[in-house]
Parts: C-alpha cells; structure tokens; sequence
C-alpha cells in the first residue's frame, strides 16, 4: 500500500508543473488561434471593417505573447506577420473581390492554425479542392483544351497560394522547393504543356507529389511533450520499484540471518 502512495505522488508532483504549464501555454495559444477564426467569419459574412479591427488586435496580441513567451521561431513569427499585414491590407483595399478577401484571411487562419495545432493542421483539409482543381486542369492538358486549362490552372495557383506560407511552417524545405519549382515551370511554360508529352510529365509528377504530401500530413504523430512526460514519469516509476524491491531484499536478508542467531 505504501509503495502504491509513493508512487502516485511522485506522478503527482512530476505532472502537476508540467500539466500547469501546458495550459496556460495552449490557454494563450487558443486565444490567438481563436481570433484569426473569428476573423475569417467576419470576412465571409462580408464585414471587412470589423474583421479589419480584430486583426489589428490579433497584432498587438501576438506580440504581446511572443515577448512574453518567446514561444515562435522567427520563421513562424516572419510568416504569420506576412500573411496578417496582408489580411489586414485586403480588408482596406474596396477594390479587391470579395472571395480574393477570403482567400487572403483564409491563407492567415491557416499559418496562425499552422503553427498552433498539434495534430493535422486545418491546411491539409484543401486537399479535395484542390486535388479536384487540379484534375480539371492536366485532363485539359491532355486533351490540348486550353480555355479550360488556363482555367484551372489559374485556379489551382489560387489555392496553392492560400496553403503556401502553411506549408512553409510544416513541410521540410526541400519538399516544398520541389513542389514550388515544379509549379512554377507548369505556369510559366503553359503553351507547351497543351502539346508536349514531355512537359505533360510534370503534371503526372506534380500529382504524385501532392498526394503524397497530403498523405503524408494526416498521419497523426505525438506530442513530442507527451512523449517525454510518458519517458520520465516511467523512469521514476522504475527507479523507485527498483529502490523498494532492494529495500525489500535487504530486509529479508536481515531477518533470515536473525533467525539463523536465534
């Protein structure tokens, strides 16, 4: 009974800062996470100047956690900054289109989702769309329909932009300069993918690569946190079951030479 006492009070004493930390910690981060959503609802019900002051407030917020924190790498602080000042800008601007504002707000929510989420990132959820764009788009192409593949084609950057900075944040960087320099060569040599076989390939490639990345992103991993809290409260546990069982032989060992005395 004792040894069941002394253990849960040791996972006691090893989860209580850790677990204190951690909510206040995902206490701030929801806050913010939570502003840049309710942003995106006021864009699409097509309330620009209010959703234009809450990401101003969002601003001061997020420098306010990040100095107090330090929580942001400067990747994740120089990529979410970008993407707010252009949300931000695309509410004061009347000439823009309303579902060009979305895309900018939307392409904002997903970088501040990006770097708060712990499991699959919100982003990952534009699969369908632009998977179905895209297939539009190298049916076109193969069919030398270039009306339509400059349709989609345009389309699928769209979108391609509005993932970009998320990927950015949750992608090693060589895949995502893969995927980039693949579709910068689709866009800029448009003409000859309607009539070359060769450059048609780098649309079967793209789409490989795609998919793989998407399918990549929804495996879900563990918090690496959760990891080491598992690691060292099972450390203790084995420390101390080792400590009470020597505890145990020392004094069996006693009491058998008592008897040997007597």
């Amino acid at each position: 009974m004792k040894l069941k006492a002394a253990i849960f009070l040791i996972v006691i004493l090893i989860l209580t800062p850790v677990t204190i930390q951690a909510n206040h910690h995902i206490s701030s981060i929801e806050k913010l996470d939570q502003i840049s959503d309710e942003a995106l609802q006021l864009v699409k019900s097509s309330r620009y100047e209010d959703a234009k002051k809450l990401l101003e407030y969002f601003s001061n917020e997020f420098l306010a956690y990040t100095m107090e924190s330090h929580g942001f790498s400067i990747d994740e602080l120089r990529i979410v900054t970008l993407a707010q000042d252009e949300a931000i800008a695309a509410m004061g601007n009347g000439n823009l289109a309303h579902d060009e504002r979305i895309n900018r707000v939307t392409k904002f929510r997903l970088a501040m989702d990006a770097i708060t989420s712990t499991k699959e990132p919100l982003w990952t959820e534009m699969e369908g769309p632009m998977m179905a764009v895209f297939g539009g788009m190298k049916d076109a192409a193969l069919e030398g329909n270039s009306e339509n593949f400059h349709s989609h084609l345009n389309s699928f950057l769209s979108l391609y932009e509005v993932i970009y900075p998320s990927m950015k944040l949750d992608v090693p960087v060589q895949r995502v300069q893969q995927i980039d320099a693949r579709i910068h060569f689709i866009d800029e040599y448009r003409p000859r993918l309607l009539t070359d076989e060769e450059s048609q390939q780098e649309l079967v490639s793209l789409e490989t690569d795609l998919k793989d990345l998407f399918n990549q992103m929804s495996e879900d991993e563990a918090d690496p946190s959760l990891w080491w809290v598992i690691i060292t409260t099972g450390s203790i546990i084995i420390v101390t079951l080792s400590y009470v069982g020597w505890r145990k032989y020392k004094g069996d060992k006693e009491r058998e030479r008592e008897k040997k005395r007597m």
